[in-house]
């Protein structure tokens, strides 16, 4: 009787602990996403021309710091393909070492008012009336309240990318948030060596790892472009097994495979 109910209970807890899985299109083995924080001018001078050659998508997440000069790239950007995100306009953040504009004293209301403010300033550069979202610093608090839940109900954005460190892919889709999508934020410095590892890890994975990078070779959270150029040739490498999708054509794949009513949304 001991036996039978051990038994009863291992199968019950292995119902628990499944993972919902996503079968990836074309029977890939597993999903990158790049993403591209700030519209900083390296991204334009070096990323840019080595996803092109290398025919790889991306998603570029655009603060107001774009301009007269950078505005018809982005725009070009995006009739060829490439997804405009929603980084805010100001890029507000805790402190004011690295940014000009702290987030201490906002409101829920004022991020979110921001939000829809940089929404129309895109729709003037791609035309595109929903887009995603990535939060400042990959910070989801403003004046010390998370506005997570305030995002979500002003329908603004579709989904939305936080932070994480490289052990933060995706393989349990049935409780994934959409509005705080996890990716591998880069501190600066890193190797190519690095960044494939974490490839290879999503890799053996299955699952779905998204990488958030500033500086290519220039700027700040700098990575060289050696190493940013490591990455995209393994990458073309791999395209047999990786599907590379833009953020928003990836997690609009995603919810297809997995009923919305088991997400948070």
């Amino acid at each position: 009787m001991k036996t039978i109910l051990s038994i009863i209970l291992l199968i019950a807890s292995m119902a628990v602990n499944a993972q919902v899985s996503v079968k990836w299109p074309d029977d890939k083995k597993a999903t990158i996403i790049l993403t591209y924080d700030d519209a900083l001018p390296s991204q334009l001078k070096t990323a840019v021309p080595q996803l092109k050659a290398a025919k790889l998508n991306a998603t570029f997440f655009l603060t107001s710091d774009i301009d007269s000069v950078s505005i018809p790239q982005w725009r070009a950007l995006a009739k060829s393909g490439f997804e405009l995100g929603n980084h805010t306009v100001f890029h507000p953040c805790a402190g004011t070492d690295d940014n000009p504009v702290p987030s201490d004293h906002y409101t829920a209301y004022q991020i979110i008012r921001e939000i829809e403010v940089m929404d129309r300033f895109l729709y003037a550069v791609d035309g595109k009336t929903k887009r995603t979202f990535a939060y400042p610093c990959a910070e989801t608090i403003v004046g010390g309240k998370d506005y997570v839940d305030s995002l979500r109900k002003y329908t603004l954005v579709k989904y939305a990318r936080a932070g994480g460190d490289s052990t933060a892919f995706i393989t349990d889709f049935e409780h994934l948030d959409p509005f705080r999508v996890p990716s591998y934020g880069l501190e600066g410095g890193e190797s190519g060596e690095q960044l494939i590892a974490f490839v290879k890890k999503v890799q053996k994975s299955g699952g779905l790892g998204i990488i958030m990078l500033h500086g290519i070779g220039g700027d700040y959270i700098t990575i060289s472009a050696e190493a940013h150029q490591e990455l995209i040739k393994y990458l073309q490498t791999q395209k047999k097994e990786i599907w590379m999708p833009t953020f928003q054509q990836g997690m609009d794949y995603i919810n297809k495979q997995i009923p919305l009513k088991a997400q948070k949304i």
